[in-house]
């Protein structure tokens, strides 16, 4: 099996701990005045979301996951399940509830998600960086309220709800940073 040394280790590396995957989150060089180098590592479990923090010395060595990024496009939503398409090999791929996370709230039908396989089955899903959503119900903003950073809770058309400006409507689109969850802006739809 493939593995990393301790001195090509980076952020955004993914290792394999213990039979399960992990992202390489930090990883912090310390050189003490005696003694062997230290890293200082923190790893997201990728299955769990768990942090682990792990200390290694120098010549140590992580083994590489078995991981890869395929894209996807998200299908449908069947009752806390949630269906994908691989686009080249047009393979389906149901992910629960627990496994797509606060990322539903992003997910359209026909949306094109990034999917981490390990061991060839699904464990996560990233959808892009930044989407647009109908909102479909939401409070009227308040006649003569022209203070800045007055916000609102809407609802969009997938049943997530984002705190979005005074000024927004039902029926206006908003681009959404699916990193953050913060609203971006308002989108013509001309």
């Amino acid at each position: 099996m493939a593995s990393y040394k301790t001195s090509d280790l980076k952020k955004g590396l993914k290792v394999q701990i213990d039979g399960e995957p992990y992202l390489l989150s930090e990883v912090h060089f310390v050189k003490p005045g005696k003694g062997n180098a230290l890293y200082k590592c923190k790893l997201k479990n990728l299955i769990r979301n768990t942090v682990l923090d792990r200390t290694l010395k120098g010549g140590d060595e992580l083994e590489v996951a078995d991981v890869e990024e395929v894209e996807t496009q998200f299908l449908y939503n069947q009752t806390g399940t949630f269906v994908f398409m691989d686009i080249v090999s047009f393979e389906q791929f149901e992910l629960s509830a627990d496994q797509v996370d606060e990322n539903w709230k992003y997910l359209k039908e026909g949306m094109p998600v990034a999917m981490v396989l390990f061991n060839g089955n699904p464990i996560t899903i990233s959808p892009p960086s930044h989407v647009t959503l109908k909102v479909i119900e939401t409070e009227p903003g308040v006649k003569g309220d022209t203070a800045t950073n007055v916000t609102k809770p809407a609802k969009v058309e997938t049943g997530g709800e984002f705190n979005v400006p005074g000024f927004i409507k039902e029926g206006n689109v908003i681009k959404i940073d699916t990193r953050t969850g913060d609203y971006v802006e308002r989108v013509s739809m001309d």
